[in-house]
Order: C-alpha cells, then sequence, then structure tokens
C-alpha cells in the first residue's frame, strides 16, 4: 500500500512539473517575478509567457547587422529581457541555407521570424503560412513577394519595413553634384529582384531629366571586377543601389572606380562607404528598431500583421564619403554629412 501511494505522489508531481514546464509558452497567462514585472513595464500585457524568435540573417553587414540589432533592442525594451529569446542565424549569402534555417524555425515552433533581407523573407514566406514572419532591409515586398496589386500590405502572414530611400532624390544628386554628366552606369546584382525594381526607378528618373544610361548586371561576385571595369570605361557616374551581393564587395568596386576617377552614387551608407562618394541615407538600426515595434504589437496586442502597411525609415541623410571624394578631387556642397568610419 505504501507503495502504491509514493507511485501516484510521484506520478503527480511529474505532472505538476510538466505542466509548469508549459506555462513559458506565448499563449501562458500565468505571471512570476519579473516577467509579470516585465509585462507590465512593457504596457500591461495579460499574457506573461516568453517568445521565442527565428531571426534568419542574409549576411554580415553592417546595415544588416544594425538592423537585427535594433531589431533585438525594441523588444527586449519592450518585453524585458527575460520574456524574449532570439534565434538568430546566418544564411551567408546563400539561398538553400536560408531556407534550411526558416524551416528549422518552423520545425521548432518558433513564435515569430524576422527576414533581414529579401531572400530570407522568401525563403520564410515558403516556409510557413502561419507564423508572423516580419522583414527588414526589404526594398520592395511587392517585386519580392510577386504581388501585383499591392495596396501596402500583403494580406497575408507577413509585413515588414522597407529601406528604400526615396529613388527620385538618389537620382537628383547625380546632377547636383556631376551637373555635365554625359552617360550613368547602373550597376546591381541581377538574382536580387529588389534591385531590379531599384535600377528600374532610376532608369525612369533619368530618363525623365534626359540622361544617358547603361544598365551593368552581375550575375555573381565573381563577375564584379570585369563588370565595373567595362562600366568604369564607357561611364562617367556609377550608381550602385541597395543591393546585398555588391554589398559585399566594395572593395574590389573601389580598386577599380577609384583609379578610373569615376565617383560611384550609392544606394546606402554600407556601399558609399565603402566605394561611393555620396548616398541617400537612412539608419538601419532605427529601421530594425521599428520592425521590433512591429512584433511587439503582434505578440502582445494582437495586431493583425495580414493588414499591417509596410513601414519607412521616417528619415533620410545626404551623406558623403570625404576620403574618397579628396580622392577624386570633388567638392561637396552644403546640406551634406560626413560619413563616420566605425
Amino acid at each position: 500500500m505504501k507503495k502504491r501511494v509514493l507511485s501516484v505522489l510521484l506520478t503527480a508531481v511529474l505532472a505538476m512539473t510538466m505542466l509548469a514546464g508549459c506555462g513559458g509558452n506565448a499563449g501562458s497567462t500565468e505571471e512570476s517575478g519579473t516577467a509579470a514585472e516585465a509585462g507590465n513595464d512593457a504596457g500591461g500585457s495579460a499574457s506573461a509567457g516568453t517568445y521565442t524568435i527565428g531571426i534568419c540573417q542574409l549576411v554580415e553587414h553592417p546595415a544588416l547587422d544594425a538592423a537585427t540589432q535594433g531589431f533585438q533592442d525594441a523588444l527586449v525594451d519592450k518585453l524585458g529581457a527575460d520574456r524574449v529569446q532570439f534565434q538568430l542565424q546566418n544564411a551567408q549569402n546563400d539561398q538553400n541555407v536560408a531556407g534550411t534555417i526558416c524551416n528549422g524555425f518552423v520545425s521548432d515552433g518558433v513564435d515569430l521570424i524576422l527576414a533581414n533581407a529579401t531572400t530570407p523573407l522568401q525563403c520564410a514566406a515558403a516556409a510557413t503560412t502561419s507564423i508572423p514572419i516580419l522583414g527588414t532591409s526589404i526594398t520592395d515586398y511587392a517585386t519580392a513577394l510577386e504581388i501585383a496589386d499591392w495596396t501596402g500590405s500583403t494580406g497575408r502572414n507577413i509585413s515588414g519595413t522597407s529601406d528604400l530611400a526615396p529613388i527620385d532624390q538618389q537620382e537628383d544628386m547625380v546632377l547636383e553634384l556631376f551637373p555635365n554628366v554625359k552617360k550613368v552606369g547602373l550597376l546591381y546584382c541581377t538574382a536580387e529582384p529588389n534591385s531590379d525594381y531599384q535600377i528600374r526607378l532610376f532608369s525612369q528618373a533619368l530618363e525623365e531629366d534626359n540622361i544617358p544610361y547603361q544598365t551593368y548586371g552581375i550575375a555573381d561576385t565573381n563577375e564584379v571586377q570585369s563588370v565595373v571595369t567595362t562600366a568604369a570605361g564607357e561611364c562617367d557616374v556609377l550608381y550602385i543601389p541597395t543591393d546585398n551581393t555588391l554589398a559585399n564587395v566594395t572593395e574590389t568596386v573601389y580598386n577599380v572606380v577609384v583609379p578610373a576617377k569615376v565617383p560611384v552614387i550609392a544606394g546606402e551608407e554600407g556601399i558609399c562607404g565603402g566605394c561611393g562618394v555620396a548616398t541617400l541615407s537612412i539608419s538601419y538600426y532605427d529601421l530594425g528598431y521599428a520592425t521590433g515595434e512591429m512584433a511587439y504589437e503582434i505578440l502582445e496586442k494582437g495586431a493583425d500583421i495580414s493588414s499591417m502597411d509596410v513601414r519607412f525609415a521616417p528619415n533620410v541623410t545626404k551623406k558623403y564619403n570625404a576620403e574618397i571624394c579628396a580622392q577624386l578631387g570633388i567638392t561637396i556642397p552644403e546640406g551634406y554629412e560626413a560619413i563616420v568610419s566605425e
């Protein structure tokens, strides 16, 4: 009899332990200790569960790194460090790796996926139609997700933030800095749909100003040196959009364009810092932070991600690369800020 009673007691203890272990899920309404306090600080949510966020970042790069950091900081600020866990994985600029990472997040049952750059967004979209997906460092969601009737939101389990700075203002910088430009070379990776989208917009702006141009596409990093050499030999100004592939080979671009005395207008600050003379810059940290605020709205406030409009960087800033401008003998007018090297 004593053995039977002991067995029943042990079974009850084990059951209670298992229930306690499940209490940390996002849907739990139990609160305890600092977790409850963090929930109150974050806006008094009834849920004090912890959230697991899967982050798939395309590649290590200052802009993408800053967006990821801003996203994490926003959720820690909103929820408290003890209520959110991050599974950060790098796809090493490989679509197959990104797909494997996103499928792993789905298998793990994460509460939300952050897709940092276009390829991770596409892989996450292919992996799940139920887990909320937020993108950041995405130029154009309609292009990335092949949405023809774009209205501002996806109508799916996807939303996020766009890193697109106004293309017409970027094109204005060409005439502002190089009023006698004869031909602009548009350099981009053909494997990146968002880059193609930016190039089409930039081309339209050049046509409106009657500025001749030529597009130069690269399939991968192996073609960069030869294609840039050709472009620099045929054009007197180059434009590189926000392009993840070219962002990783700015040294190669620099080694061609600076000796050739051909300036580069860049779509973002990281590329400009490596090989450009000027850019219309956004803060990728702020962009990531805004994405983290969207995640908080979804996880804690129950916001419907399918109807959440994609958001943009609140501010843009004209910036220039003082070192390369000096090397090329370019004088930058007032209204530009120098890029500060880290």
